[in-house]
């Protein structure tokens, strides 16, 4: 993915691989990749696990572009997956299967992942959504990164969608958010005074062997390690295209929001460790159905008030990208339908069964 332009945008999804009589993750990457890459090339990609499969989007300039090529991408994968004798299925974590249901892909740097992590990489059984959003240059990034920091958590909490672990309710409308944190370099990124300054961290936790490369750095929000982009990976897989269109434009605008408060000089807030971690539990935790934290100003609030606050703060950015209606309208779609979360428990509770959710979420993935 090269950068075409200043605040472009890519997305890249992850999805589970599902056996389609037992719904169970099924290890078919060997089978379906190859028949993925005929058809997309290297647009699709292996993942951590064995029951995982990737795909990257092209470098896009409009949220209508970002819709067509993830319709294109997740047509075709799912296409694959069926001529493999499986499914693809967006969902932060699976309804029923656990960790022991999968191996590491057997590729060096993933082995090594197991090698160092132990545990921790067995047990990322997970899937997520990640978004870059170019960038006008490295002192920007940083000032982007800085500002963008407290507006984590409401967008956190609009794409929930992994309530389940190993078959259990965990409670959580984000579980897969919890199983992420255990990485010891994941969570909410510092503030920075400059880029010098973050590339002197990311020397310093290599020449320490805290990581073997910078894109063992699991922030939220992070310069990303390949390109020229400011890299999102707050949020889980969203289920549906629409979803992770509604994520993109969110996370552009609120890049290109901090940008334009860079210019006219506005600083940035700086917010206590703590309160960020807080705050990312809490939309982990209850998504938009109870209260956020409003870490700038040190106090709870509704998230869908949240939510309101966030799309005010990124409405000019969104005008000028004219995509507010859009955007606005996938939200208010959310906030009224039921995140991922919300509608996978819908799904279980119609007839108790794991694997209607199952069922529900592969519905869900196939755009048509």
């Amino acid at each position: 993915m090269a950068r075409n332009s200043t605040f472009d945008i890519g997305v890249e999804e992850e999805y589970f691989l599902v056996d389609p009589v037992t719904r169970a993750t099924t290890p078919a990457i060997g089978r379906v990749l190859p028949r993925a890459r005929e058809l997309i090339g290297d647009s699709v990609a292996t993942e951590m696990q064995q029951v995982q499969i990737e795909i990257g989007s092209d470098v896009c300039l409009t949220l209508a572009e970002i819709r067509a090529e993830l319709v294109r991408l997740r047509t075709a994968v799912a296409s694959a997956a069926l001529s493999a004798g499986t499914m693809i299925a967006a969902s932060g974590t699976h309804p029923f299967s656990d960790w022991r249901a999968s191996d590491l892909t057997p590729k060096e740097s993933y082995l090594r992942l197991g090698r160092d992590y132990g545990q921790i990489a067995r047990e990322q059984l997970v899937c997520g959504c990640h978004v870059h959003v170019g960038m006008p240059g490295k002192e920007e990034t940083i000032e982007i990164l800085n500002r963008a920091r407290p507006w984590l958590s409401p967008i956190r909490a609009l794409a929930v969608n992994s309530p389940f672990w190993a078959g259990s309710d965990t409670g959580y409308d984000s579980y897969r958010s919890a199983v992420w944190l255990r990485w010891p370099m994941a969570g909410t990124p510092p503030d920075f005074a400059s880029w010098e300054e973050y590339e002197d961290l990311v020397r310093t936790l290599e020449d320490t062997g805290s990581i073997d490369d910078p894109a063992r750095i699991y922030w939220d929000i992070r310069p990303a390690a390949k390109f020229e982009t400011l890299e999102f990976r707050v949020t889980d897989v969203c289920m549906t295209v629409d979803e992770a269109v509604m994520v993109a434009g969110l996370l552009r605008a609120l890049a290109r929001t901090c940008h334009l408060d860079f210019l006219k000089g506005v600083p940035w807030a700086s917010v206590r460790p703590e309160l960020m971690q807080a705050a990312t539990w809490r939309a982990a935790r209850y998504g938009v159905e109870g209260d956020l934290v409003d870490v700038v100003e040190r106090r709870s609030m509704p998230a869908r008030k949240m939510v309101a606050a966030l799309l005010d703060y990124v409405g000019p950015a969104l005008d000028e990208f004219g995509e507010r209606d859009e955007v606005t309208g996938l939200v208010d779609a959310t906030l009224r339908d039921g995140t991922g979360a919300v509608r996978q428990r819908r799904a279980f509770a119609r007839a108790g069964r794991p694997k209607d959710v199952v069922d529900y979420i592969v519905e869900q993935t196939s755009p048509g």
